[in-house]
């Protein structure tokens, strides 16, 4: 089991992102399109997170074009450049997928002050 625990201690990250439920994030992810390497952002709200250790993932949720887009993120990838908070959110819950329901300002969560 040890070693089990170094290999996957030497694939995860040093700094590791500091990632909220509710907070509005920005995340850098590297984009591979034959030889070139590009990065693209997607903004959203964090509606979920998931696992522990190296398979910890967080789920982040936006509207574009008026279709639910969400996609998982492994914080460990080395695919995620970077996750920049744009903005806190005050919470209640873990898991915040009654936002999936909700259109136009019911589906915004309060800002932490």
């Amino acid at each position: 089991m040890d070693m089990v625990k170094n290999l996957s201690d030497s694939y995860m990250k040093r700094e590791v992102p500091v990632v909220e439920i509710g907070s509005t994030v920005r995340v850098n992810v590297k984009i591979r399109e034959g030889e070139r390497e590009r990065i693209q952002a997607f903004e959203g709200t964090v509606i979920a997170k998931n696992g522990s250790g190296i398979s910890e993932t967080f789920t982040v949720r936006r509207v574009s074009y008026g279709v639910g887009v969400e996609r998982v993120f492994p914080i460990h990838s080395p695919n995620v450049a970077d996750v920049i908070t744009i903005r806190k959110g005050r919470v209640r819950r873990s898991k915040l997928y009654y936002l999936r329901d909700r259109l136009g300002k019911a589906a915004k969560v309060k800002e932490k002050l």
